[in-house]
């Protein structure tokens, strides 16, 4: 006769277990070596206090703000906090992005590996871990996968634990493939969701999924919605509050005007 089924996988289920548990160790260890103290996280407003405390509370933070109001920076410096900590079983944080480009900038084909191919992507993530760590420490936590860049076209399928992910530029992101993204939480995972409504690039700007993301999950039990204004913009340089008023100035007085009379013409046509 065959061995008990349920016994099989109560035996996988222990294994699997023993092997996640080594790995949390190692990376525990990896952690202390390359970082010797504690990444200290102080807001600089009420707004990114808010943030804080919604990524240590909730399994998903949905935040949306201006450039310029510190909330990627906030987060990989929590993320980077919480995986040093011993008391967590926290061993990858996954910083995911759509490869989308600004209007008019396409670069064409890239050469190289998967990795070539994504960090032009990633830049703006490594920037910012680059004001806390050495740039040869986020080399090294890379090397290790205890850092892992992943373009957004590639989490289909994938289910995430013991992990904290960080997915930014959530506005370049459409309806269908937020549902994607959301959808690979696994056991023991904090996924942020960052983004700028201000800063859409896609062709059809309602085909992005931030502002709908903040009123779907606004109230639901362990999702945290948080929303940034301009006055929170002076934490980068305030001249961007003086920059993005201008912006909103000039589009309002230059709003394209529909022409009427072309309308009726096709439609006689």
């Amino acid at each position: 006769m065959g061995r008990d089924r349920f016994k099989e996988e109560e035996e996988f289920d222990d294994l699997t277990s023993v092997n996640s548990q080594q790995r949390i160790n190692e990376v525990k260890q990896a952690i202390k070596r390359l970082i010797n103290k504690d990444t200290k996280i102080i807001a600089k407003n009420e707004s990114q206090k808010k943030l804080i405390q919604s990524i240590k509370q909730n399994e998903i933070t949905v935040c949306a703000g201006p450039a310029g109001t510190g909330k990627t920076f906030v987060a990989l410096a929590l993320a980077l906090s919480l995986l040093r900590k011993e008391s967590n079983r926290y061993k990858t944080i996954y910083l995911v992005k759509s490869v989308t480009t600004l209007k008019g900038e396409e670069v064409g084909y890239i050469k190289g590996d998967l990795m070539d191919k994504i960090e032009p992507a990633m830049w703006s993530f490594f920037i910012n871990i680059e004001k806390m760590i050495l740039k040869s420490t986020l080399n090294s936590l890379m090397a290790q996968d205890i850092i892992v860049p992943v373009p957004l076209a590639y989490i289909k399928g994938a289910s995430l634990d013991d992990c904290i992910i960080i997915a930014d530029e959530m506005q370049n992101v459409s309806l269908d493939n937020s549902r994607i993204l959301l959808t690979r939480i696994g056991s023991n995972c904090k996924l942020i969701v960052l983004g700028d409504i201000n800063q859409i690039d896609l062709r059809n700007k309602k085909d992005s999924s931030l502002e709908v993301l903040l009123s779907l999950f606004d109230g639901v039990s362990d999702i945290g919605v948080v929303e940034m204004s301009k006055e929170d913009t002076n934490v980068r340089n305030p001249l961007i509050n003086v920059i993005e008023d201008k912006y909103d100035e000039y589009f309002k007085q230059n709003k394209p005007k529909r022409n009427v009379n072309n309308k009726k013409q096709v439609l006689n046509d």
